[in-house]
C-alpha cells in the first residue's frame, strides 16, 4: 500500500473534487462514516457516552459526521468544540449546521476544566482536533485538552491521526493524543506510519473514500509499506552454487560477532556458499562456532585488522563472487579503513555495505557515486548522520526527504536500520518496513541483516526486491523470537537461529493475521 505525505493527500482531495466531481460533502460523508464503522465494530453505540472534539477544520467536520451517526444510532454524544465556530467554511460548516438542528448538546470549550467532568464520565471519546495539518506545538488550552483526554484512560478513537502528531514525520509536536484506533482517510500518512506516531494510533485503519484505485495508486507517490515478496521456488536438483557465493570481508582481532553472524546468517537464510575474508587470528575462533563458512585467511595490520597487502587477491576473488559485503567488524585502523575505500571503488559486483565499513565511505563518498554495479548501505541513525554529515536530531526530523535525497545522489539502496526501517532507492523510492520488535535492538542485529539480505539475492530475487524481503525477514525472525522468548534479552544468536523457521513460515505461506499485521494498516 502506499503511503502519503500531507501535500500529496491535500492534490488527491482536490483532484477527485475538481477532476472526478467527487463532492467535497460526500469525501467528508465517507470519511465520518468509516470512523463511525470501527467505532460500531470495536467499540458498539447504542446507549453508550461519547465525547467528540473538534477542531475548526476538515478534521472537526469529519467529527460532526461522526456525532451524527452516533445520535442517529442511540448513542449518547456530546460536542466539544475548539476555536471559534464562525471560521467553518464549505462541508465542515455545512455539517456543522446539520447537527445544530438535532438534539445533540454542543458547547464551546472555555477552559479545560470546563469538560473535564464530561470527559471523565463518558465511555469514549473521538479525537477530531486537528488531523494532519498541524506545523507548530500544540500549546495553551489545546495541549491542556489533549493532556486530559491521555489521563481520562478513556477508550479513545482519532480521526485521520492522532492529534498532535506531524503528518509528515511522525514527531510529537509538544503533546500528542494517545488513541486506541485511528481511521485514516485516502491513504495512510508517513505521520501515521513512523514512529513515535504509530505508537500513537493504536489499532490503525484506512478508508479510501471512494477515492479511485487509479488516484491513490499514483507512480508520483513514491512511498510505500514494504508489502509482501514472494520468493523463488527451489530447483530440487539444485546445488550449493546456485544459491548465492557470497564474499564477506570482516572482523578484526577485538570483533569475532560481526563476521561470524554476517557470513553464517547468509547461510541459515537459504543461501548457498558463505566465504569469509578475516584476519588470519581470529579465523580459528570463528571457525569454532561456524564451521559451514569457508573461511579465507589475511595478512594483519598490527593492530589485528585486515592489510591493505590483501587488496589485489580479495579484488580478484571478488571477480568470482556473486556479491561482496563489506564491514562487518572491520575496525577503524586506518590502513584497514583505506583498504576499504579502495575495494568500494574497485568492486565491479553488488557490494553491500555495512559497520565500519560505512564509516570509510562516508569519508570519501565519490567512492560510492563512481560506482557501475549495485550498492547497497545499510546504516544505522549514527552511520547515516556520518554519511549526511548531519546531526541524529536533524535526520529524525526528515528521515524520508533526507533518505530520498542521499539515495539517489548516491546511486545506492539505503537501509536506514531502526523501528520500522526505511528502504530507498536512487528513483526515490522509500519502502517502509513493518517486521520486527524492540527486542532486536541488540549487538549484532545489523550483521544478521547483511547476512540475509545477501541470502534473497542468492536465492534468486533481483537486487531491489533481495533487500526488501531480507528487511522483511529479518525483522520476522526477531518477531518469532520475540514470540517464544520475550523481547528482553534477544540476542543476534536468537535472530539467527529462527531465520529457518522464518524463511519456512514465508514460503509456507503466511496467514491472514500475520500479513495484516505486518501491512500495519487495515482497510475498512
Amino acid at each position: 500500500m502506499k503511503v502519503s505525505r500531507v501535500a500529496q493527500m491535500r492534490s488527491l482531495d482536490r483532484y477527485a473534487i475538481e477532476k472526478l466531481a467527487i463532492p467535497e460533502e460526500i469525501l467528508m460523508e465517507n470519511a465520518g462514516e468509516a470512523s463511525y464503522f470501527v467505532i460500531m465494530d470495536k467499540f458498539g453505540v447504542a446507549y453508550k457516552k461519547f465525547v467528540i472534539i473538534c477542531g475548526i477544520g476538515n478534521n472537526g467536520g469529519d467529527g460532526f459526521v461522526i456525532a451524527r451517526k452516533i445520535h442517529s444510532n442511540r448513542g449518547d454524544v456530546k460536542v466539544f468544540i475548539l476555536g471559534d465556530v464562525n471560521k467553518y467554511k464549505g462541508a465542515a460548516k455545512k455539517n456543522f449546521d446539520i447537527i445544530s438542528g438535532l438534539q445533540i448538546e454542543i458547547r464551546h470549550v472555555e477552559s479545560v476544566d470546563s469538560i473535564k467532568s464530561d470527559v471523565l464520565h463518558c465511555d469514549a471519546i473521538v479525537d477530531a482536533i486537528f488531523g494532519t495539518g498541524l506545523t507548530r506545538n500544540v500549546e495553551g488550552l489545546y495541549r491542556d485538552v489533549i493532556r486530559l483526554i491521555n489521563k481520562s484512560r478513556k477508550k479513545v478513537f482519532s480521526v485521520d491521526i492522532p492529534s498532535g502528531i506531524n503528518g509528515d514525520t511522525g514527531e510529537i509536536m509538544g503533546a500528542a493524543v494517545t488513541a486506541d484506533y485511528t481511521v485514516t482517510f485516502g491513504l495512510p500518512k508517513i505521520g501515521n506510519m513512523l514512529f513515535p506516531g504509530y505508537e500513537h494510533c493504536g489499532k490503525l485503519y484506512v478508508s479510501h473514500i471512494s477515492f479511485p484505485p487509479s488516484l491513490y495508486n499514483k507512480d508520483s507517490i513514491k512511498i510505500g509499506i514494504n508489502d509482501y515478496i514472494k520468493l523463488p521456488p527451489k530447483d530440487r536438483i539444485a546445488h550449493k552454487g546456485d544459491f548465492g557465493d557470497v564474499l564477506f570481508i570482516a572482523g578484526a582481532s577485538s570483533y569475532f560477532g560481526a563476521p561470524y553472524y554476517s557470513a553464517l546468517s547468509f547461510l541459515k537464510a537459504g543461501g548457498g556458499y558463505s566465504r569469509l575474508a578475516a584476519p588470519i587470528s581470529v579465523t580459528p575462533f570463528i571457525a569454532n562456532k561456524g564451521s559451514e563458512i569457508v573461511f579465507i585467511p589475511q595478512k594483519e595490520t598490527d593492530s589485528g585488522s585486515i592489510s591493505l597487502e590483501n587488496r589485489d587477491a580479495l579484488f580478484e576473488l571478488s571477480e568470482k563472487m556473486d556479491m561482496v559485503v563489506l564491514g562487518p567488524g572491520l575496525s577503524l585502523n586506518e590502513e584497514t579503513q583505506q583498504l576499504t575505500r579502495e575495494l568500494a571503488k574497485k568492486i565491479e559486483k553488488p557490494l553491500l555495505i555495512d559497520g565500519d565499513g560505512l564509516t570509510a565511505v562516508s569519508k570519501d563518498l565519490d567512492t560510492l557515486k563512481q560506482r557501475m554495479a549495485p550498492t547497497l548501505l545499510t546504516p544505522h541513525m549514527g552511520e547515516m548522520s556520518r554519511i549526511t554529515k548531519m546531526s541524529v536530531g536533524d535526520l529524525d526530523k526528515n528521515k524520508i526527504d533526507i533518505l530520498q535525497s542521499t539515495a539517489k545522489d548516491l546511486n545506492s539502496i539505503i537501509v536506514l536500520k531502526g523501528a520500522h526501517s526505511l528502504i530507498g532507492y536512487p528513483d526515490e523510492k522509500v519502502y517502509i518496513n513493518m517486521s520486527g520488535n524492540p527486542g532486536m535492538a541488540s549487538a549484532g542485529s545489523g550483521d544478521v541483516l547483511t547476512g540475509t539480505i545477501a541470502a534473497m539475492f542468492g536465492l534468486g530475487l533481483s537486487i531491489e526486491d533481495a533487500v526488501r524481503k531480507g528487511v522483511f525477514i529479518h525483522g520476522f525472525s526477531g518477531d518469532l523470537a520475540a514470540k517464544d522468548l520475550g523481547e528482553d534479552g534477544i540476542t543476534a544468536q536468537d535472530i539467527l537461529d529462527y531465520l529457518p523457521l522464518a524463511m519456512k513460515m514465508d514460503r509456507e505461506g503466511l496467514d491472514e493475521t500475520v500479513t495484516d499485521a505486518y501491512q500495519g494498516v487495515r482497510v475498512v
